[in-house]
């Protein structure tokens, strides 16, 4: 399954509540997406997070449903550390 990169700008903090989460987790089984890994900038204004999904059409609408930005979605692919080592 293809892997996307997705910024999220958010003009508060982000603070997601429990209630928030099964909310989107529920949506991106409705969508077909998958969240693996997030990161959150140290202002908690900015995540980027790592999805399987099968396009970035998916992704957009994963994001619309839930209410959430995605600003910038960009499929990557998979680097293994150790060719660098």
């Amino acid at each position: 399954m293809p892997l996307f990169l997705i910024e999220r700008n958010f003009a508060d903090q982000l603070e997601l509540s429990a209630d928030t989460v099964r909310e989107v987790t529920q949506i991106n089984a409705e969508v077909g997406t998958h969240w693996l890994f997030s990161f959150l900038s140290a202002d908690k204004k900015k995540t980027y997070c790592l999805y399987e999904a099968s396009s970035a059409e998916a992704i957009g609408e994963a994001a619309r449903r839930a209410g959430l930005p995605a600003d910038l979605v960009i499929e990557v692919d998979k680097v293994n550390p150790q060719t660098f080592a």
